[in-house]
């Protein structure tokens, strides 16, 4: 007997699914994502930081002082500082550049803690290949220092020239310094006292957040033994902190729990490069569609026309115009995008260009068939 029971239960376990969700994988299914990578905690957010310093050490490709006066009046600044009396000197240095130098301040950012910076030129100078930013203070909108700048900046692009070419790649101008920065100053930071937290969805949706508040109580039920998440809007979710209970632990364990996030059927267009977004939920009433395209080819062939020898004639030349048109049988189709599968479907029947997709998604809104939002950037 117990053989056979044996054989019965490897007969049923070589008979299950091979693709079952894996213990690695948590068993998520399609569009289930972890609490912590659709919301963010509301006040934890960046600041942004500009400051203005000099690109020293180009090779000659630096800001003319003739056209960039600040520049000048900054490296007097500079060399005075450093006991260098220059003021009764021209100066036509091509190695020095004016930049503007930005970033942000990640929050929670530590004293001494290290932040990236992007350097961008101010002058004329042609390029930044090779340069180092020298000690540049960075302040925030409210007028203070909360971090300084130095370090070689590294530049993705460049720019050749000769005597009759020239030749640039990229953004020659414009380079970043990683790690560039030290953080001199910190945030006010009332983390650790706070009772109550705030959740801000990053696409914000009423069903997403009403999934987010019952995943988080089912977990503080069974956690805790109280409810502590409350809606309060498409946007945020308030959260208690039990007692007792540290506010980075609390967030921690809410972040790893999962949702399934919604959202509003939506279609983004971007006409100049001719991308198209459907979303998944985007249904389109059952619509005829046809669409032909019309070519006007214009072709010039200008003559020479010449006297005949011996002539008091000059030679003209005259204008030959050729103008074709072409216009391509259209296509006459029914779509009824019941599915994103369908409505895909019917538009590669029509056998389409993207712009042809971008006019025949714009003509579907207009007739009032397409039952989304049209985002067109």
């Amino acid at each position: 007997m117990r053989l056979r029971a044996g054989l019965a239960l490897a007969l049923l376990l070589a008979l299950l699914p091979l693709s079952a969700p894996r213990a690695d994988d948590g068993g998520r299914g399609e569009g289930i994502t972890r609490i912590k990578d659709i919301t963010k905690l509301k006040g934890a957010r960046e600041n942004q930081l500009v400051g203005y310093g000099l690109v020293i050490g180009l090779p000659n490709s630096g800001d003319s002082m003739r056209n960039s006066p600040f520049t000048e009046q900054s490296l007097r600044s500079m060399l005075d500082r450093m006991g260098v009396n220059v003021q009764r000197s021209t100066l036509r240095a091509r190695n020095v550049a004016a930049v503007v130098v930005t970033a942000e301040l990640p929050p929670f950012a530590g004293r001494g803690s290290r932040i990236d910076v992007t350097v961008s030129a101010l002058g004329d100078a042609r390029s930044l290949l090779g340069g180092t930013l020298v000690i540049t203070p960075l302040v925030g909108a409210d007028g203070e220092v909360y971090a300084v700048a130095q370090g070689p900046v590294a530049v993705t692009g460049f720019n050749a020239a000769g005597d009759a070419e020239s030749l640039t790649r990229g953004v020659p101008t414009a380079g970043r310094v990683p790690n560039g920065a030290l953080v001199e100053r910190e945030l006010p930071d009332n983390f650790g006292t706070l009772r109550s937290l705030v959740l801000e969805l990053r696409n914000p949706d009423y069903r997403t957040a009403v999934r987010v508040a019952d995943a988080i109580n089912q977990h503080m039920t069974r956690r805790f033994g109280a409810r502590g998440a409350y809606e309060r809007d498409y946007r945020s979710i308030l959260l208690v902190n039990p007692a007792g209970v540290n506010p980075v632990r609390f967030l921690a364990e809410v972040g790893d729990l999962v949702v399934q996030p919604d959202a509003p059927a939506r279609v983004v267009i971007d006409e100049r490069t001719g991308t198209v977004v459907i979303g998944k939920d985007v249904q389109v009433s059952t619509v005829a569609v046809t669409h032909g395209n019309l070519t006007v080819r214009i072709t010039e062939t200008p003559v020479a026309s010449q006297p005949n020898m011996l002539s008091n004639g000059d030679t003209v030349v005259l204008p030959t115009t050729r103008v074709e048109a072409e216009e391509k049988p259209g296509q006459l189709a029914i779509l009824n995008g019941s599915s994103l599968q369908t409505l895909v479907g019917g538009l590669n029947q029509i056998g389409l260009k993207p712009t042809g997709i971008i006019a025949i998604l714009q003509a579907i809104k207009t007739a009032g068939a397409l039952q989304a939002d049209l985002v067109v950037q």
